[in-house]
């Protein structure tokens, strides 16, 4: 994922449809230096993670 588009959507009140691994994971902020985003999956939100932006899909 591009990231203006993941801070685009980290920032838009409206629920995107983001995947990881093909799961859905809420964009909660993209740390701009590493293009790294900290994500949850939408399953489990006390799972917090960072992924590369490369790995998140927006369909």
């Amino acid at each position: 994922m591009n990231r203006n588009r993941a801070i685009e959507i980290s920032e838009s009140p409206d629920l995107k449809h983001v995947t990881y691994q093909g799961k859905r994971v809420y964009i909660q902020h993209v740390h701009e230096s590493n293009d790294i985003a900290r994500v949850y999956l939408l399953d489990d939100p006390t799972e917090e993670f960072d992924v590369q932006l490369n790995q998140l899909e927006e369909r």
